[in-house]
């Protein structure tokens, strides 16, 4: 499936960074949440759309241009969504790297006369250099892609000391939501 093969292809914009190594330092962090809501009520005409959440209140919106299939939507059918939010910042020694950075996005919708899902993926790489290590201060200043030095705190001082000046920092942060809509229920 497509929505498969989107994430899958974001997750290579990671697979690139792969030389750094396991005695720098490194975290990752993510965070994901899920909701489903039903369809109450659908005009097709207007495109207008409630759903009841799970908490029993209800939300009226416009779906955009962009959905597609709305037509195969019925009252009962329900809507399920994923957001999620990942953040990786690595250390390492790389010779040649330069400051720099990019992004790389992608969407999917599913195929006319199918029930309504899409999943889009947005991921951005900054890549910094170490321009200074103060141990005594725990602080570190970091060249930025612009050319600019930003210094900071270091949250841990052990960090510090596995970190040198020179070496190649990269913070990804990559965003993604999936949306499908399947049947539900028929209403009595």
């Amino acid at each position: 499936m497509k929505i498969i093969t989107l994430l899958a292809a974001a997750s290579c914009l990671s697979l690139s960074l792969g030389a750094f190594a396991q005695d720098k330092p490194a975290m990752f962090a993510s965070q994901t949440a899920t909701t489903q809501a039903v369809v109450e009520a659908i005009d097709h005409e207007a495109r207008l759309v409630t759903l009841r959440r799970q908490d029993g209140s209800t939300v009226k919106f416009t779906p955009s241009p962009d959905v597609r299939n709305l037509d195969q939507v019925s009252v009962g059918d329900i809507l399920h969504v994923e957001i999620r939010q990942s953040v990786r910042i690595r250390v390492a020694e790389i010779d040649g790297v330069t400051p720099g950075a990019g992004e790389i996005s992608g969407m999917t919708r599913s195929e006319k006369g199918q029930m309504p899902a899409m999943a889009a993926v947005e991921s951005k790489v900054l890549v910094a250099k170490v321009a200074a290590i103060d141990l005594t201060n725990n602080t570190y200043k970091l060249e930025m892609p612009d050319g600019s030095f930003n210094e900071y705190i270091a949250m841990n001082p052990e960090n510090l000391k596995m970190a040198a000046v020179g070496d190649v920092v990269a913070i990804e942060v990559t965003d993604s939501i999936v949306a499908v809509v399947e049947k539900g229920m028929k209403p009595e």
